[in-house]
């Protein structure tokens, strides 16, 4: 298993809900105060059925001895007042679940937006360490973990410990010798949860990290089912996929398992705790008094403590205990979903929490003109670029140095993994309006060499210039701007033919996406596509060949218009006949620009004015095309086809 489907351990910070809690009161206070409101007055109410048996069987009794025309008005007005209790309950219930409703999705979109936003400044070394798929899983699985957590799990939870409260308070005030039974209870209720739930807790977060796993594996086979089916790999595949999904199904089980029983559990305690109230409760009415009953009742009625129990508080005490149990499973239905919860907020926070790509460049990119031989900048796009320096060091303004696009590499070192080098010692220098290329076996260090400009991955040892400028000093934002990259990968995203084009520059007009697309011999194709520049076009590109997207991705790049050019292996994937048609259009692409180029067909870098030779990570030959086969050293033996590039 590769290193992206590896799962952390599993554990549970309860960090994470006070960081949930935290984020729910900044963001919706007077919302959640509402809501707590509506909670409490809604338990409250819930409550007050269990009491008010003891106060109908006090009727009762009353009129079975006196008859009932004597308490016929107490009872209309109580069962009146219980209604007007359910009343306002339904409303105050009804108004939570609206208010709640909205804050859980206000929530979620929220966090969706978090998360999105951090990831987008996240270093490309993240996603190399992770799938797409288990990144997706943060957006949907762990967020819904949330939603289950916000709108149902909390509010019962905060609905059931209120209840909990009161009931316990009730049931002290009614009988000090019941309650220690209740107590009795509550002790093996605790310790059931405690083990239980937090072995229940440990396996939901392992599920929900193998379900990342799962899903990134199976976005991958998505991508590549093509070329599993050319390679028979089927059986191979889904064997893979079963491994995995074998540890999903354990995980889960085991999770579940706990969780499962851990309502029949606290069910049966419940049960009997029922069961020990009614019996012990039932000796202490019999006990005709005899039997002393402790109770902040009878202190407050008669001025002591000790009195017999009366039918009518057992009857009230019962339901208590039955509506206690009651809540207490309410709980433990929720230990599953809370866990759950806990797992996905603690993925969530681990996605929010990673450190953000780091930029400490104060040098920026600005379009600008010239004026009295002064660079100045402005607004328009001019087709002149600059370096802008701010105002410091002594200077009161922002200095300008126009863009050249001279690169230059100063003995640089560089590793993807620390003790790992790739790149060794490397030198180059490309000046203004030149074409570099670089060719090698796969692996050589050719494309590192590309991310090491664009400041994908930062060097271990060394330095690299852009006219003059340590790129460290260059906001990375800006650097990237003043390069085209057209890779190998095409990604096209979901959108018109034109919206694709003009993805290079956002404020682009048709008429200059028209053109870059002629200047990629793009506009050909295009215009005999169903409807144009207007055809839609899905994420993969699929209704296009592989040349036609490539030649999208270059039109995409010459919108751009950048003064720095990175070809990466860009007509790879053309055919010889459309490769001569692009080259013309790459060829007026390059024109006045510094370009690199990675290509594995010798043929395209022959026009180059550098051609470095780079073997595991060193540079072993440079010069031009004439030179290197003066030479007759490695490139002399691979374009004469002596040696090949594997």
């Amino acid at each position: 298993m590769s290193n992206k489907n590896k799962k952390p351990a599993a554990k549970i910070s309860m960090k994470s809900i006070g960081r949930l809690l935290k984020f729910l009161f900044k963001d919706y206070p007077a919302a959640l105060c509402m809501i707590g409101v509506c909670i409490v007055v809604t338990a409250v109410i819930g409550i007050m059925p269990s009491v008010y048996i003891k106060t109908i069987t006090s009727y009762i009794v009353e009129g079975l001895s006196s008859g009932w025309s004597s308490i016929a008005g107490d009872i209309a007005a109580t069962i009146f007042l219980m209604i007007a209790l359910y009343i306002v309950a339904l409303i105050s219930s009804t108004l939570q679940s609206q208010i709640t409703a909205r804050v859980t999705q206000g929530f979620l979109h929220k966090m969706r937006t978090r998360m999105f936003s951090g990831m987008q400044k996240l270093p490309i070394r993240y996603f190399d360490a992770h799938t797409d798929g288990d990144i997706m899983s943060h957006y949907t699985n762990d967020i819904d973990t949330l939603r289950q957590l916000i709108s149902q799990s909390l509010p019962n939870l905060f609905s059931a410990g209120i209840v909990i409260t009161g009931i316990l308070l009730i049931m002290l005030y009614y009988s000090i010798p019941l309650m220690l039974v209740v107590f009795v209870g509550i002790f093996f209720m605790v310790l059931v949860t405690k083990k239980i739930g937090g072995n229940s807790a440990k396996y939901f977060i392992r599920q929900q990290q193998s379900l990342g796993v799962v899903e990134g594996y199976i976005e991958e086979m998505i991508h590549g089912q093509k070329v599993v089916k050319v390679f028979c790999h089927e059986e191979k595949t889904q064997e893979a996929f079963d491994a995995l999904n074998e540890t999903l199904c354990n995980d889960a089980t085991t999770a579940n398992k706990y969780g499962n029983i851990f309502m029949p559990i606290i069910g049966n305690i419940g049960n009997f705790l029922y069961v020990m109230v009614a019996f012990i409760g039932g000796l202490l009415v019999t006990s005709g008094g005899t039997v002393p009953n402790l109770s902040f009742e009878n202190l407050f009625t008669s001025g002591t403590m000790f009195g017999a129990l009366s039918l009518p508080v057992i009857a009230s005490y019962l339901g208590m205990v039955k509506q206690f149990t009651g809540n207490i499973s309410q709980i433990s239905q929720q230990i599953n979903s809370v866990a759950m919860a806990l797992a996905g907020a603690e993925r969530i926070f681990t996605l929010i929490d990673q450190k953000p790509e780091e930029d400490n460049g104060d040098v920026t990119l600005v379009n600008s003109r010239e004026e009295n031989g002064k660079l100045l900048e402005c607004n328009e796009r001019t087709g002149m670029w600059a370096w802008k320096y701010p105002a410091s060091n002594g200077y009161t303004e922002p200095e300008f140095v126009r863009v050249r696009g001279d690169v230059r590499f100063f003995d640089v070192d560089f590793g993807y993994e620390e003790g790992k080098t790739v790149l060794h010692d490397v030198s180059l220098y490309a000046e203004p309006g030149q074409k570099i290329a670089f060719v090698g076996a796969t692996g050589a260090g050719k494309t590192t060499i590309t991310n090491l400009i664009n400041r994908f991955y930062d060097i271990a040892d060394g330095k690299i210039r852009y006219d003059g400028i340590n790129i460290n000093r260059i906001k990375k934002s800006d650097l990237r701007r003043s390069l085209g990259i057209v890779l190998q990968d095409v990604n096209l995203f979901t959108g018109t033919v034109m919206e694709n084009i003009r993805y290079g520059k956002l404020d682009a007009t048709d008429e200059e996406c028209i053109a870059a697309a002629k200047l990629a011999n793009a506009h050909s194709f295009i215009t005999r596509l169903p409807d144009g520049y207007n055809t839609m076009l899905d994420g993969s590109g699929a209704n296009l060949s592989q040349g036609q997207r490539q030649l999208l991705s270059i039109a995409r790049a010459a919108v751009a218009d950048p003064p720095v050019m990175i070809l990466d292996e860009a007509t790879s994937s053309i055919d010889t006949r459309t490769e001569l048609l692009v080259q013309r259009g790459m060829d007026a692409l390059m024109k006045d620009r510094t370009v690199f180029v990675i290509a594995h067909r010798l043929s395209t870098v022959r026009n180059s004015d550098a051609i470095m030779v780079l073997d595991h990570g060193h540079i072993i030959e440079r010069g031009t095309h004439d030179d290197l086969i003066k030479q007759k050293g490695t490139y002399y033996q691979l374009y004469t086809g002596a040696f090949e590039l594997e």
